[in-house]
C-alpha cells in the first residue's frame, strides 16, 4: 500500500497534558481534511493504562449527508532513541463516514513504556507521532476543493497533473527516463497524481546520503517502489540504486515488510 502523505505530530510537554483528548493540526490527504486525536491517559478499557490514538475526518459535521472516505493508514509512536523500537499499528482499509468519523487504536502504547524516561518515547518532555495516510476513494464533495482548486493550480506534465513546484522535478524525471510510465494504464486523474507524487518523493529520498536514511526510511522506500512497479512504472534503475544504498540492510528490510504484510 502506498501512503499519499506522511505527517509528524510532536506533542509538547506530554506528561503535563490533561487526560482529555487532544488534536493535531488539520492536514489534507486525498482532497479531504484529517487530524489526529490522542487521549494521553487512554480511553475506554485503556484508561490509565495506554495511550489511545486515532485518525479522524476533520470538520466531519460540515460534510454533506452520505459522505464517505475509504482510507488506509499507519500510526507510529516514534522511539527517539532507536527507531527499531518504535510502536507501529496499521489500520486495515476503513470507511470513515457519518456513523464513524474516526478509526484507531485504544491501546496504542502502554503508559509505563511511554512515560519511562529511559525508554526513548518521551524525550525532553515530547512525544513524536507519525501518521501515514492513503485515501482510496472519496464519496461526497469536500470543501477542500473549494479552498484549493486542483484544476487551476495543477500543470500537465506527460499526462500527469503536478503542482507548479513539482514541474521541474517531473520534467527532469521524464527527460532522463522517457518510457518510465509507458506501461502505466490508469486513467483516473487522482490516482495518476497520487502515484506520481509517490514516485517524486521516492526519487527525492534516494538523493539523500545513505547515512541520512534509517531502516524505516528504506523499508518505506522499498514498499513504495514495489507498489509503483506493480502499477506499471519501469523503475529498474531506481531499484538498482535503492539496493546499492541499502544493500547491507536489504534482508532486514524484507523481513520488516513480511511482518507488515502479515498485519494487512
Amino acid at each position: 500500500m502506498e501512503y499519499e502523505k506522511k505527517i509528524t505530530w510532536t506533542i509538547k510537554n506530554f506528561s503535563s497534558l490533561p487526560s482529555e483528548k487532544i488534536y493535531s493540526d488539520n492536514f489534507v490527504v486525498g482532497d479531504s481534511k484529517w487530524r489526529l486525536v490522542a487521549y494521553p491517559k487512554g480511553i475506554g478499557d485503556s484508561i490509565n493504562k495506554s495511550l489511545s490514538l486515532f485518525l479522524a475526518a476533520a470538520d466531519s459535521e460540515s460534510l454533506p449527508d452520505g459522505w464517505k472516505r475509504h482510507t488506509q493508514f499507519r500510526l507510529t509512536v516514534v522511539n527517539q532513541i532507536s527507531e527499531k523500537l518504535s510502536q507501529q499499528e496499521v489500520g486495515q482499509q476503513r470507511w470513515f463516514d457519518q456513523k464513524c468519523a474516526s478509526w484507531g487504536f485504544q491501546a496504542m502504547l502502554p503508559l509505563t513504556e511511554l512515560l519511562d524516561k529511559k525508554g526513548g518515547f518521551l524525550v525532553n518532555g515530547d512525544v513524536k507521532i507519525v501518521a501515514e495516510v492513503g485515501v482510496l476513494e472519496v464519496v461526497g464533495k469536500s470543501d477542500v476543493l473549494v479552498e484549493t482548486p486542483l484544476v487551476n493550480e495543477s500543470i500537465d506534465v506527460n499526462g500527469f497533473q503536478v503542482l507548479p513546484s513539482q514541474v521541474e522535478s517531473a520534467n527532469n524525471l521524464f527527460k532522463k527516463h522517457p518510457d518510465i510510465a509507458s506501461k502505466f494504464r490508469s486513467k483516473n486523474p487522482l490516482l495518476r497524481t497520487t502515484y506520481l507524487n509517490g514516485l517524486l518523493s521516492l526519487t527525492e529520498i534516494m538523493c539523500q546520503s545513505p547515512e541520512e536514511l534509517s531502516n524505516v526510511d528504506l523499508a518505506n522506500a522499498y514498499s513504495t517502489l514495489t507498489c509503483l512497479t506493480k502499477a506499471g512504472f519501469k523503475l529498474d534503475w531506481l531499484e538498482k540504486k535503492l539496493k546499492e544504498v541499502g544493500e547491507t540492510r536489504v534482508k532486514e528490510i524484507e523481513e520488516d515488510l513480511k511482518d507488515l504484510k502479515q498485519k494487512f
